[in-house]
């Protein structure tokens, strides 16, 4: 992603959430790591929206880029991604302590790709354990067996 596609994703981003009928807010992005942050200050955005909203933006933003023929990008609102992001890592480091202490294998809730992909990449260099992805569609899961 460039600094000219950089400038233009964030006013695309910044005119949606004006239009969705959002004041006060601040949009940045980090071109390095393919992310945008947005902070959205308004009383009227609730909390327990905010999942749902960001994986919204994610597909509009993804819309987006793919018309542009741009590179994908990750929108984060409110931090919502990166809190969600440290929960899953610390689960996944949880489940694996638990895992080899009781020689037992451990399935995690069902997750999404890249929470997956999040679990095997910080339990890759477990010498003492082992990560597969098991179950179909929205019922896939990581399981993590001891060695």
């Amino acid at each position: 992603m460039n600094t000219s596609q950089t400038n233009q994703i964030k006013e695309t981003i910044s005119q949606i959430i004006e239009k969705i009928g959002f004041d006060d807010f601040s949009v940045e992005a980090n071109e390095e790591s393919r992310r945008v942050s947005v902070l959205i200050s308004d009383a009227k955005f609730f909390k327990d929206m905010l999942p749902y909203f960001v994986s919204d933006m994610n597909y509009l933003v993804r819309l987006i880029t793919k018309k542009q023929d741009w590179e994908d990008i990750i929108i984060d609102v409110n931090n919502y991604l990166k809190e969600r992001e440290g929960l899953i890592l610390e689960l996944a480091r949880a489940a694996a302590r638990k895992s080899v202490a009781t020689k037992e294998e451990i399935s995690l809730p069902p997750m999404n790709s890249y929470e997956r992909r999040l679990v095997h990449t910080e339990l890759a260099d477990r010498p003492d354990l082992k990560t597969e992805s098991a179950g179909e569609g929205k019922d896939r899961c990581v399981v993590i067996k001891p060695l």
